[in-house]
């Protein structure tokens, strides 16, 4: 389980691409400016107790960066310990978001029946990037999105058109032996006719043949839509973390 853990945030770190990059020992610190969490927050590489000033040289790293210091924090039991630190330093926990994993070929079949996987490319079009930009999506983290999702090495942009128009999208990273989904959206007035799953096949025809087996993505507790379709495609929760930042 601990180089599983490891290889999964290491590939998360990569798959958003921030501005720069830092370590401590256990511990990755990606920095960066934009609104994307994973891509601005220090995580922790395996599932054990934090060793003491952790908390204290984290906050340094980000306070040179001219950052605030945020960490996403497995909910377990081994973290008790710096949880209670953060508390007492006025660090509130938010937005409990789900690690998932499955294999590519029960990701594969979540299409509907008869319907046609996404098209896949190799970079975004401006198609792609402006459905993060369209109605009921906020335009300026979609555009943060779009920036670190756009310059990761080596990914996949998957594509339903419809009428000249994106109408459902999603990329697809690569690394530390895992294919991990990222960025999934559907226009807001084309939900619920299965396009996600579309999305998500398409990805899964292309990893499948570039030889990879095991998938993850991370997707919010509470996104009752998002989990009924992986679900589906056998996505199942490895743990649950939270992004832990100083209250204002």
């Amino acid at each position: 389980m601990s180089a599983e853990v490891e290889a999964i945030e290491r590939a998360t770190v990569a798959a958003v691409s921030p501005d720069a990059l830092g370590d401590i020992e256990g511990w990755l610190l990606p920095f960066d400016h934009g609104t994307v969490s994973r891509a601005r927050s220090a995580v922790p590489l395996h599932h054990a107790p934090a060793a003491e000033g952790t908390l204290e040289r984290i906050e340094q790293r980000y306070a040179a960066q001219g950052l605030p210091p945020m960490l996403r924090l497995a909910d377990l039991a081994c973290f008790d310990g710096l949880r209670a630190e953060l508390e007492a330093r006025r660090y509130r926990g938010a937005k409990p978001t789900l690690v998932q994993t499955t294999t590519l070929r029960r990701m594969q079949a979540v299409a509907p029946a008869g319907a046609l996987p996404a098209e896949v490319d190799t970079a975004p079009d401006e198609a792609w990037a402006a459905l993060f930009l369209g109605e009921g999506f906020d335009p300026v983290d979609g555009a943060h999105r779009v920036r670190v999702l756009a310059r990761a090495q080596g990914s996949l942009y998957a594509s339903v058109r419809e009428g000249g128009r994106t109408v459902a999208a999603g990329a697809m990273a690569f690394g530390h032996g895992w294919a991990s989904v990222h960025g999934m959206r559907t226009d807001a007035a084309q939900r619920g006719r299965g396009l996600a799953g579309r999305v998500l096949a398409g990805l899964a025809r292309v990893a499948l043949e570039r030889g990879f087996d095991k998938v993850f993505l991370q997707v919010e507790a509470q996104n009752d839509p998002a989990l009924a379709l992986y679900r589906r495609a056998g996505f199942e929760t490895r743990w649950q973390y939270r992004y832990w930042q100083p209250s204002t």
